[in-house]
């Protein structure tokens, strides 16, 4: 039997994250289902949480959704920016698990989610983003109206048409169709 290389990163999925996220309801509860059947099938789960002057760690903001409880072996990571491989620690992480594929579900999409699975196509991971279980809000750039569910249609579509790197291969599925093995 080989040995299982594939990771759940759950990113950002925090109360203040949260409190204006499109589909914040059904994100998590997705998200729920992918963290049981990667602990039933003994797929490591990584939980990312954001911190800074508006979260501070450990405050009731930067808290995780009541309804998203890690389990006692899951990995914890903190993080001050958007890319969750800014904490040197996940790098060193997925090295000392053999990691090489990541599943990838969460928030901000339009920020942290694209960050963090792009920055692991580059570092030669395998990345399905889950095209179900990210969220973001509504948003504006430069007098452009930006709804959250356009955002994650366009980096599902990008995930989608796959990005491939030298080392990598970048997807999107949906959480239903996710495969750890």
């Amino acid at each position: 039997m080989t040995q299982n290389r594939t990771a759940l990163i759950v990113i950002d999925l925090q109360k203040d994250v949260l409190a204006n996220a499109y589909d914040s309801d059904g994100v998590v509860s997705r998200v729920v289902g992918l963290v049981d059947r990667a602990h039933a099938e003994q797929v490591p789960v990584i939980w990312v949480q954001h911190n800074d002057e508006a979260m501070p760690l450990g405050s009731d903001q930067w808290q995780l959704d009541d309804r998203l409880v890690p389990a006692d072996g899951d990995a914890r990571i903190d993080k001050t920016y958007g890319d969750s491989f800014s904490n040197p620690q996940l790098p060193a992480l997925l090295e000392r698990l053999g990691m090489r594929r990541l599943v990838i579900a969460g928030a901000q999409t339009d920020q942290c989610i694209r960050c963090t699975w792009h920055s692991a196509l580059i570092l030669g991971y395998d990345s399905v983003l889950v095209s179900d279980a990210h969220t973001t809000e509504d948003g504006e750039f430069d007098g452009i109206e930006l709804p959250a569910r356009v955002t994650i249609a366009q980096t599902n579509m990008y995930a989608t048409w796959g990005s491939v790197y030298p080392d990598a291969r970048g997807t999107a599925t949906a959480a239903d169709q996710v495969q750890f093995v």
